[in-house]
């Protein structure tokens, strides 16, 4: 064979093997595990790889689990149980359970958390939150319970674009889904690029939904009641300010629990929707009844005066259903500006003529 013949076959060769895909071996398949009653959670996140799938079987798992890496965490439903573990059995060098929480997902400051999702599972009796997270991109929380924790439910800060949809929270002694810029500090509202609260069902927690020194996200379609308050806007004189959000199709009825107040917030009791230090949002076509209380927090939609100076401006209620709520069904307080109050079936507002 000639030099020319042969270098004519080596060039032949290697186009069909770029044809058939086999110039550069294939990437990795995604692996999954599955862990069984009495085996370990965080073994099984610890030796996963990026994108890896873990299905945990139902039964109770005494242990607080630590996520660094983006991967999906699944149950089997009701029937998979995180639990805190046992005094003296948590290792000694996992951080999630030393804080109290049940499930962390914890990035840095230099590289986020990417595409961690957690569906189908109970987080119960954790000193703090059932699930914490900060600084994430695109974190999925689907079909959780997160039942009798100490402070949050769900909670997650410094992050972006995240999806909680379909859970229950109940019976959390704060919040049952709670999204803040951050938590030991203060500052202007993070930009969440369009991170979504829906069809979450809310039940017997100080507040059913918190998001403060957010913005640009939504919260949709969620069930709120037996709470002290249903969902609050909270904002400072940070900037930019928290707002810019739409709160829309909520059902929130008989958030009537009373709750005792702190150094943040006075007593809360009967409260639907409040807007405290809040700008550009958009309360649209929920339906808020029956939410009755005495406390300076209490009635159907309120405009909040804030405790540090900011006010409430260019928010937009309209089109809601408001009615049974006292002292009233809207209330405006403050002297923001820029608020409008159009197109609301309600009975009674302060001041009088919002209705």
């Amino acid at each position: 064979m000639t030099n020319r013949q042969f270098n004519s076959l080596a060039c032949i060769t290697v186009v069909m093997a770029a044809g058939l895909g086999v110039v550069a071996p294939p990437a990795a398949a995604a692996g999954r595990t599955t862990v069984h009653p009495g085996e370990s959670i965080q073994e099984a996140v610890d030796a996963a790889r990026p994108g890896d799938s873990i299905l945990v079987l139902a039964g109770t798992y005494r242990e607080s689990v630590n996520i660094t890496k983006p991967l999906t965490l699944r149950g089997e439903g009701a029937a998979t149980v995180i639990a805190p573990p046992a005094p003296g059995t948590a290792r000694a060098d996992h951080v999630c359970a030393a804080s109290g929480n049940g499930i962390c997902v914890i990035g840095a400051a230099e590289k986020t958390v990417d595409r961690v999702s957690i569906r189908s599972l109970t987080l119960t009796g954790f000193k703090k939150s059932g699930i914490w997270a900060s600084r994430t991109d695109r974190m999925r929380v689907e079909r959780v319970t997160a039942e009798r924790n100490g402070t949050w439910g769900i909670a997650q800060e410094r992050s972006t674009r995240g999806v909680f949809r379909s859970n229950t929270a109940r019976d959390n002694a704060e919040s049952g889904i709670f999204l803040a810029n951050t938590i030991d500090r203060e500052g202007g509202a993070t930009d969440t690029r369009g991170a979504v609260v829906r069809d979450n069902t809310l039940t017997g927690n100080r507040i059913g939904v918190t998001v403060r020194r957010v913005r640009n996200l939504s919260v949709n379609d969620n069930v709120l009641t037996g709470n002290c308050g249903g969902v609050f806007v909270v904002g400072d004189e940070g900037d930019p300010g928290a707002g810019d959000m739409t709160i829309r199709g909520n059902r929130i009825h008989a958030n009537n629990k009373f709750c005792r107040g702190n150094s943040r917030l006075p007593d809360i009791q009967g409260a639907g929707i409040v807007l405290t230090g809040a700008e550009e949002t958009v309360v649209r076509g929920n339906s808020i009844r029956d939410n009755v209380g005495t406390a300076p927090i209490s009635g159907g939609i309120l405009l909040f005066k804030s405790f540090v100076g900011a006010q409430n401006t260019d928010n937009v209620v309209k089109d809601n259903v408001v009615t049974g709520n006292k002292p009233a069904d809207l209330a405006n307080q403050g002297t923001g500006s820029g608020n409008k109050f159009l197109g609301n079936r309600c009975q009674v507002s302060t001041p009088a003529g919002l209705c």
